[in-house]
């Protein structure tokens, strides 16, 4: 095995390259616009003059395993990405992104979604040490999921297994619209896009006073909820039980599958803290079947104040 791999955080704006030893270390980093580019050979091109850049500071590119990428659309099985709605030069087809950095770096390269990267990383180097059956929630702009089973993640026949953020919490005609073009999706409401509606809707429906009526609503972020509700205001506490209560809801219902040892949350919502991780585990432990009633552990990410995408990323550097 050679010393370091190299962790790609894909995202609709940026690109971030880390040079990672085996202890879970980041040597070196250097990124570069993802929106820069027109074109999945130019954004490689560019992708290739920053990791050449770096790689210098350990050697060169002999002493680099692989390269793991987390992607948005991202196929383990083909190196692909699909139809990124947020990439522009993945946007409309199919972009065979693994096989392009290999024929220009002669090492291997595995791509998977960016939540399949952060369960991965948490397995590796965080709180997921040890684990066999977890289950890996990321609670971003939207919610992600990755699911580890018996040591392995679960990809599905086609590699697009585990979208439990688009798992049908609501089925009524009022159901939030979803980026999916589904309705009533669990990131609709369990995301940071998701409390912030919710907390315009619990306002609309309330004349009761908050601070968060000092902001126009159409402004109101989650970051906005956190500190109102932690100066104790009372629409601010109601939107994170309602966000922890579906969410533990949706955990009782995915431990029927998997029956998973921990769920692990990552993301700027976990900061929460107590706010959404007590009634996520209250309710969990209310509806569950009562075969698997208080076995779960509810963990907020050991990588929360690192560059976990990074992180995640590499481990897959390793296979």
């Amino acid at each position: 095995m050679k010393p370091y791999v190299i962790g790609v955080d894909l995202g609709g704006t940026n690109t971030v390259f880390g040079i990672v030893d085996a202890a879970g270390n980041i040597i070196e980093e250097g990124s570069i616009k993802t929106s820069a580019y027109k074109t999945a050979t130019d954004f490689v091109n560019a992708g290739i003059e920053c990791i050449n850049s770096i790689v210098g500071k350990v050697g060169g590119i002999d002493n680099i395993q692989g390269m793991g990428i987390g992607a948005p659309n991202a196929n383990y099985y083909t190196g692909t990405i699909e139809y990124a709605p947020n990439i522009e030069w993945a946007h409309d087809g199919v972009v065979q992104l693994a096989d392009m950095f290999v024929r220009e770096l002669g090492i291997p390269v595995r791509i998977t979604n960016d939540a399949n990267a952060a369960a991965m990383g948490e397995k590796l180097y965080g709180a997921a040490k040890g684990m066999k059956n977890f289950i890996m929630i990321t609670l971003g702009t939207g919610l992600g999921a990755g699911i580890i089973i018996n040591g392995d993640l679960v990809y599905g026949h086609d590699g697009f297994a585990g979208e439990l953020g688009h798992v049908n919490m609501d089925r009524s005609e009022n159901a939030r619209p979803c980026g999916c073009g589904r309705k009533g999706c669990l990131e609709t409401y369990c995301s940071a896009t998701g409390v912030a509606r919710t907390a315009r809707e619990f306002l609309q429906n309330s004349d009761r006073p908050s601070i968060l009526r000092q902001k126009n609503s159409d402004e109101i972020e989650s970051l906005d909820v956190f500190l109102a509700a932690e100066k104790g205001d009372e629409i601010a506490k109601e939107v994170f039980q309602f966000t922890g209560t579906m969410l533990g809801w949706a955990c009782a219902d995915f431990t029927a599958f998997s029956s998973p040892e921990a769920f692990i949350f990552f993301g700027g919502l976990c900061k929460s803290g107590d706010l959404l991780m007590k009634p996520i585990e209250e309710t969990y432990n209310k509806h569950v079947m009562p075969l698997f009633k208080n076995k779960a552990k509810f963990i907020i990410s050991d990588l929360m104040d690192k560059n976990a995408a990074v992180l995640g990323a590499s481990a897959l550097g390793w296979v």
